[in-house]
């Protein structure tokens, strides 16, 4: 119950999700276009499918029609339980269409796949606590927090991006504590998972002590190369062509001014993976500015306050470079940086308004149907860009403040007496 209590926020922030979530994709959403199919989103019946097929030892078909994926395996792993329930009940697991819009297996999908993103709400509430800050901050970046997370979850279903960015959060908050071992396995769970947080790693690099470094990478590494060899070895040309061409549809979503670069694949895809290359070297830039401004962060357990959101800051920064050099879009590609970004906000009360009015909007704004290359890309782009201006953490710490660590044992102290 001590538990529950101090996870009060994000566990009404899960509610608001199921209530918003089943009311417009089953109720008011179809009414207000004059539809009698459902508003689901399409993109998690694939992962289904391929979690599906994870269940019955198939794993040759992870990466074959109709799923479509193209993360890890470790994005299909994570809806097993769901998919085994629905198995179990005998549901049918096809994807909407003609004779089928409202497909029943939803009713249980899509609460377990909005439960388990919302462990990035956990993960932002939990720094928050951690950090020492208010109730009153607390409630605004769940709020925040909560309609941001409606991008990724409800309207497109990828809770593996979810997934992945609250256990990247809940890793550098282990970074921040000293608990090296147990951040770098998190880490890894989040890239099996989603390999967009891969970004983000550079910058954790940066504030680990040398010595640590072949450790954590050894640890991070494990789970990816464990599952990525597993499904190579019962289908490699599929699981190549997944994940490390990454096929995006420039027709479908958004293109970008970057589709020059891209490679050209059948049926109108283009291949994104190699231009993604561009921001893993820009996240290389990221971290060496990490690792000239925190220097004293590697030589001390735990990290102030201010190392610690600075460090969020600058990870928000590196997830935001995949959507500079994207050559296709997708709205909910900007969700791990208002995720990140509303947390570095926590400073000052002015920075976390601001960021948060600024990321609701741009979550609504995303959703936008503009075409052409420059039309939906460079909005989104400036509205990233002013995220990280609203919430950026000053390299100085203020004069006065005391360390985390300290400031959190003396009130423990002064409440055990």
């Amino acid at each position: 119950m001590s538990r529950l209590r101090r996870r009060l926020l994000p566990l009404l922030g899960i509610a608001c999700l199921l209530l918003i979530g089943f009311s417009s994709t089953i109720w008011w959403g179809p009414r207000l276009v004059g539809r009698t199919a459902w508003a689901l989103p399409n993109d998690l019946w694939g992962t289904l499918i391929a979690a599906n097929r994870l269940l019955h030892g198939d794993l040759a078909g992870l990466y074959t029609p109709p799923t479509g994926l193209i993360t890890f395996p470790g994005g299909a792993i994570i809806l097993m339980p769901v998919v085994a329930l629905i198995d179990v009940i005998g549901l049918p697991l096809r994807m909407q269409g003609p004779g089928n819009e409202q497909p029943a297996a939803w009713l249980l999908a899509g609460p377990y796949e909005t439960i388990i993103s919302a462990i990035a709400l956990f993960a932002a509430d939990a720094v928050a606590e951690h950090m020492g800050a208010s109730m009153r901050k607390r409630l605004i970046l769940a709020t925040a927090s909560t309609i941001a997370l409606w991008n990724v979850s409800i309207r497109w279903g990828h809770p593996e991006d979810a997934v992945a960015v609250g256990l990247l959060l809940y890793a550098i908050l282990d970074l921040g504590g000293g608990k090296t071992t147990r951040a770098a396995w998190l880490t890894g769970a989040a890239v099996a998972i989603q390999p967009l947080v891969l970004l983000a790693v550079p910058v954790m690099l940066a504030v680990l002590p040398a010595r640590r470094l072949p450790g954590f990478l050894a640890r991070a590494a494990a789970p990816a190369v464990v599952l990525l060899a597993a499904a190579a070895a019962a289908n490699w040309h599929a699981t190549y062509r997944a994940v490390f061409r990454q096929p995006n549809w420039p027709a479908v979503d958004h293109p970008t001014p970057w589709l020059a670069l891209a490679t050209r694949l059948p049926d109108g895809a283009v291949a994104a993976g190699p231009v993604r290359l561009l921001a893993i070297v820009a996240s290389l830039a990221c971290a060496a500015v990490v690792w000239h401004q925190c220097r004293a962060a590697r030589d001390s357990d735990p990290w102030d306050e201010f190392t610690l959101l600075r460090v969020v800051w600058w990870v928000a920064a590196a997830l935001a470079l995949r959507s500079v050099f994207e050559p296709v879009m997708v709205a909910y590609y900007l969700w791990p940086v208002l995720a990140a970004a509303l947390i570095a906000a926590l400073t000052t009360w002015p920075r976390l308004l601001a960021t948060s009015i600024v990321a609701g909007t741009l979550t609504f704004v995303s959703q936008s149907q503009w075409r052409g290359e420059w039309a939906w890309w460079l909005p989104m782009i400036a509205g990233l860009a002013l995220t990280l201006a609203c919430s950026w953490v000053s390299a100085q710490r203020p004069a006065g403040r005391q360390p985390l660590g300290r400031g959190r044992r003396r009130g423990e102290l002064l409440a055990s007496k």
